[in-house]
């Protein structure tokens, strides 16, 4: 390799900086006779000690502040940056950004709102990572990550990160469309040091590729492989292969086309692993009927650090306790796939001490979400999914379950609760139990629902929990709103950045309550609520995004 290729593939470094600056100091002569250095900046030392400080500032938004402090503080923030995030990918250019962050090694990035997601976005909307690959490739070719959010992503650009990133290392797509199992085939062919691919919810066209079997022969860097969204069969013969040439492999989501049997050859090979998704956790049909079943509980118990359980996508209730030798050591466990009721939840849930971030489907009932209250002291987020998202099914959870929650669970941090019907009380209650809320987003799906009870708006459940959960950055509002409830998130959601709003409000002035009250709001979401022109225009000079 020449000097000038091994260039290309490092980013410039701080030395090399500090010594441009410092062919620009000029000696001159004096008085005295001893020579004069003259910096080209007056503070270049203290430019030096910043380079130095700055490096280890990872919080993005600390970085963002630093760079508004002065001109210096800007040109040594983005030298200094090694991971960009945007969170908007029209908010700026990829040849601005790529002119400002000259070393960057690490890639995240937004697209399409959060409402693709419920196909309420044109199908050709945008958020193309073609031009940002390009711009990244003449720009960072010694780029190591990218993680991209609702882009669209094609196969061409699947084979621009994977040709001309030679360390490339780790590739996350979530909720991201357009490329299929061909181009997964060239990316993981390519990519030789690749450690981490995670295939979250992104929509993979099946091309008839056998992508899995084109990974590198030879020991495998993996650590992380998640491919449950992909909606085709695998080879599973090379994924084993690939699993037990994989040393450091300790995350592992497989997709509904693996079975149950298969899962335990998997586990027997890794045993190593911290995060699994089971695939569909179900026999497979072509098992004999007479065919001796794996020791499932044994293949589980021997997964000693396992404390990341998900997947069950075809789930048989009666495999269910072979899960039981690992519960005690999670902290996450996702049933969203899985249509269990309260009697299956039960048995899991009681064993279940250490939990921290719990998805289930609203199947569960409020009696399942009792059950989580009284055993999982610790914690911190909570999802509850519609198994029927239609606004006139009977949702099966309700105030009894979230009103359980918020006594049994009070160090919850995060929740998104479907259901409905509601109360005021219910999440006035939740606002004083769980003041360290961080997220609160409930979701009344029913349109303009009231509080079931009494028949007031639901004003003064979100009024309370504006007004106590001090730490709140993210609230989603629904049921039956007036402007009052928007006073109260104008007047004590000071730290949202995040409001969701689906119909609900009075009037404008519900809007201009917020946009005029809330100094830190980035994100407005907006769905079929009466505001106009006038209440959008209202206090925009407070975004900075």
């Amino acid at each position: 390799m020449s000097e000038d290729d091994e260039r290309q593939q490092c980013p410039p470094s701080d030395l090399e900086f500090v010594s441009n600056k410092a062919r620009n100091c000029n000696a001159t002569g004096s008085g005295s006779g001893h020579p004069e250095f003259q910096s080209a900046y007056p503070d270049q030392v203290l430019e030096n000690v910043l380079e130095n400080v700055l490096h280890f500032l990872t919080s993005k938004r600390d970085r963002n502040a630093a760079s508004l402090v002065c001109k210096s503080w800007y040109r040594v923030e983005a030298l200094t940056r090694s991971e960009l995030f945007i969170g908007n990918c029209y908010a700026v250019s990829p040849a601005r950004a790529t002119a400002r962050f000259a070393r960057v090694r690490d890639l995240h990035l937004k697209g399409k709102p959060r409402f693709a997601d419920f196909n309420l976005m044109p199908p050709d909307w945008g958020a193309h990572f073609n031009p940002w690959a390009l711009a990244m490739a003449k720009a960072y070719p010694w780029l190591e990550k990218v993680h991209l959010k609702r882009m669209s992503v094609t196969d061409d650009d699947l084979a621009t990160l994977a040709e001309l990133f030679l360390g490339f290392k780790e590739l996350v797509l979530v909720c991201c469309d357009g490329f299929g199992t061909s181009g997964l085939a060239i990316f993981v062919n390519k990519c030789r040091q690749l450690k981490v691919l995670d295939l979250i919810e992104s929509e993979v066209s099946d091309d008839e590729s056998d992508w899995i079997s084109c990974f590198p022969e030879g020991e495998s860097h993996l650590e992380s492989l998640i491919f449950d969204c992909v909606e085709c069969h695998i080879n599973f013969e090379a994924l084993e292969r690939l699993v037990a040439r994989s040393p450091s492999l300790k995350k592992l989501r497989l997709n509904r086309y693996v079975s149950i049997e298969q899962l335990y050859r998997l586990m027997i090979r890794a045993p190593q692993l911290t995060h699994l998704g089971t695939g569909s956790f179900s026999p497979s049909e072509i098992a004999g009927q007479d065919d001796q079943e794996p020791d499932y509980v044994n293949a589980f118990a021997a997964c000693k650090s396992l404390v990341c359980l998900s997947g069950f996508r075809e789930i048989i209730p009666d495999y269910l306790p072979a899960i039981f030798p690992v519960c005690e050591n999670l902290t996450s466990l996702n049933f969203s796939y899985a249509n269990i009721t309260a009697e299956q939840l039960k048995p899991i849930i009681r064993k279940c001490h250490k939990l921290q971030i719990f998805w289930v489907h609203d199947s569960i009932c409020d009696e399942g979400l009792q059950a989580v209250a009284v055993t999982c002291k610790e914690l911190r987020e909570l999802r509850v999914f519609p198994v029927d998202a239609r606004e006139d099914s009977d949702g099966p959870v309700s105030e009894v379950g979230l009103q359980a929650i918020s006594e049994g669970c009070r160090k919850l941090q995060s929740i998104l609760y479907f259901c409905q019907r509601m109360t005021n009380a219910a999440v006035i209650a939740m606002s004083k139990n769980c003041p360290d809320l961080v997220v609160f987003r409930l979701c009344i799906m029913g349109r303009h629902r009231d509080d079931h009870v009494t028949g007031e708006p639901m004003d003064d459940g979100f009024g309370a929990i504006v007004m106590n959960c001090k730490k709140l950055t993210r609230l989603a509002v629904s049921g039956l709103l007036t402007d009052k409830a928007f006073d109260y998130i104008g007047r004590h959601g000071k730290l949202v950045r995040t409001l969701s709003v689906a119909f609900a409000g009075d009037s404008d002035m519900g809007l201009k309550y917020v946009l005029e009250g809330c100094p830190r709001l980035q994100k407005l979401e907006i769905r079929d609520s009466p505001f106009g022109d006038a209440a959008l225009r209202s206090g925009l000079h407070h975004y900075y995004t």
